[in-house]
């Protein structure tokens, strides 16, 4: 072969190597999408000053040696951590020597840190001041409006003596407490400064699962934390009042209060709890969705309170096993398992074992959409309220009143029953009729008393002392009919039994079962 000729071999054969890379194709060609991951860079830039650190105080006495620590945090073990690796005094805490953090940098509209070793007085431990400041808390919020308004969780400010909020730029202000509402946790405080970056409000009812979102706060009180990740789950019923937007951004003590951004520069959420064994994050988040916190915080700006309405009615889940016992489509709707005297329900017409499943004509999907549907409606309020009963489908007119302080319901006196030796039916249940005077006591206008349990009730977790009100669709007037009931059931499908326990009714599926032959 000319040299000529290897040189065009070799020529060729660099092309074929480099070929990939310039067509697209290939194992090289794999990549090029990493380019298309998320930059939170501009996000971050758009959105950071709008983020603050709040911090809260509370007054003690002079002799107490207490130091405040940032949530989740033990002192000892923590404080060497960040003594040893960082070089610093552990987040939160006040400076050794120091004045406890805020007594007279900040004020309405000062530069914080006067109080922290740069100028000014300094207190000593001989000072022997009383209700000196100490560091209660540590928490995030963001700011509402550009004349000083900052949202944050209820549980950030909950108990200061004095709040401090420190914006980006190292300022830092004495903030006034406008509102709380507990049953969202959430706060909004005021601070005295104008011409101030106001976040976005974005609309949580657009928020999709998988989307990217992002978390800002002060975790551990390391100011300006960003960490990122995904929604995880819309709606999570934790318990709470409201259905939280679940993620898998890093939260940690320290972030609550402060927001979650979608993909725009938006909030769309208050990151305010963690699932945690530990204390620490452990790979799911919660957060307020934004329309709610926004409805909360207007009221509080407003009247310093949240007004909600109630139907003074409690509520529990509807199963598939109940839905399909009682002839319902599917498992939608609350069950009714309690109704106030006296209260709006009451002078409805609902009764314990309805099933809501409509609300002002807005289907009740679960049972926490309930509360919410009647907490946002202004007392006073004429609305419907559409139940399932019996297999039939009611529409009550209801005037919603003002929800007052939750009361303790108060147990009523029971006689003691007369026991049977044996349950003998398909249910597994023997009762006996209730005296005229208990009825009355516990308003009941039908139902006979469980006196024993066995076999299927027993496994479905009825009780010695439980009160049946509804086979199926049939109510139960006395031990005698019970009975009778009981012996024409089918074995072979799922029956409701209406169950009051206490000052609360259910339904509870139960398979009777197949009679023994004599």
């Amino acid at each position: 072969m000319s040299f000529y000729s290897l040189r065009k071999f070799i020529a060729a054969a660099a092309f074929a190597v480099c070929l990939p890379f310039i067509s697209g194709t290939g194992t090289a060609a794999a990549v090029v999408p990493l380019a298309n991951l998320p930059d939170f860079t501009t996000l971050v830039d758009k959105v950071g000053p709008s983020v603050v650190n709040i911090r809260t105080s509370s007054r003690v006495g002079s002799s107490s040696d207490l130091r405040g620590l940032p949530p989740g945090l033990d002192d000892g073990d923590m404080s060497e951590f960040f003594r040893r690796f960082f070089g610093i005094p552990m987040p939160g805490q006040p400076p050794r020597g120091g004045g406890g953090g805020g007594n007279n940098g900040g004020g309405d509209g000062g530069s914080g840190g006067a109080d922290q070793g740069k100028g000014g007085s300094r207190s000593t431990p001989d000072d022997n001041q009383d209700n000196s400041e100490q560091s209660s808390g540590v928490g995030s919020g963001f700011i509402l409006s550009t004349d000083g308004y900052v949202m944050t969780n209820a549980h950030v400010v909950d108990d200061a003596d004095t709040i401090y909020v420190t914006l980006t730029d190292k300022r830092e202000f004495k903030a006034r407490l406008v509102g709380v509402d507990e049953r969202t946790d959430v706060a909004v405080v005021k601070i005295s400064a104008t011409n101030l970056p106001a976040i976005t409000i974005g609309d949580s009812n657009k928020v999709r699962v998988g989307e990217w979102v992002l978390a800002i706060g002060s975790p551990f009180g390391l100011d300006n934390t960003v960490t990122a990740g995904i929604v995880s789950a819309k709606g999570r019923d934790t318990g709470d009042y409201l259905p939280f937007i679940q993620t898998d951004v890093a939260v940690n003590p320290g972030n609550s209060g402060g927001p979650l951004i979608n993909m725009a520069g938006e909030v769309i959420g208050i990151n305010s709890q963690i699932y945690s064994r530990t204390g620490g994050f452990m790979g799911i988040s919660f957060a307020i969705p934004i329309d709610e916190a926004m409805r909360v915080a207007d009221q509080l700006k407003t009247t310093g309170k949240v007004t909600r309405g109630r139907i003074a009615v409690a509520i529990g889940e509807v199963t598939k096993d109940v839905a399909d016992s009682l002839g319902l489509p599917k498992a939608q709707g609350t069950l009714v398992s309690s109704v106030e005297a006296g209260g709006p329900a009451e002078k409805a017409g609902i009764q314990p074992g309805d099933i809501i499943t409509k609300f002002n004509g807005v289907n009740v999907d679960t049972a926490t959409d309930l509360p919410r549907m009647v907490g946002d409606t202004k007392p006073g309020t004429k609305t419907t309220i559409t139940v399932w009963r019996k297999g039939n489908t009611r529409d009550l007119p209801i005037t919603i009143a003002e929800m007052q302080p939750d009361k303790v319901a108060k147990t009523e006196p029971k006689k003691a029953p007369q026991p049977k030796e044996r349950a003998s039916n398909s249910l597994g249940l023997a009762v006996s009729d209730i005296p005229a005077e208990q009825k009355k006591s516990l308003k009941l206008g039908n139902g006979v008393q469980v006196d024993a349990v066995e076999g299927p009730a027993a496994r479905a977790g009825f009780q010695k002392g439980d009160i049946i009100m509804r086979i199926g669709d049939t109510d139960i007037t006395s031990a005698k009919q019970f009975e009778a009931v009981a012996q024409n059931l089918d074995a072979s499908k799922m029956v409701a039994i209406l169950v009051r326990r206490g000052d609360n009714t259910q339904f509870v599926p139960l398979r009777p079962r197949v009679p023994t032959q004599k």
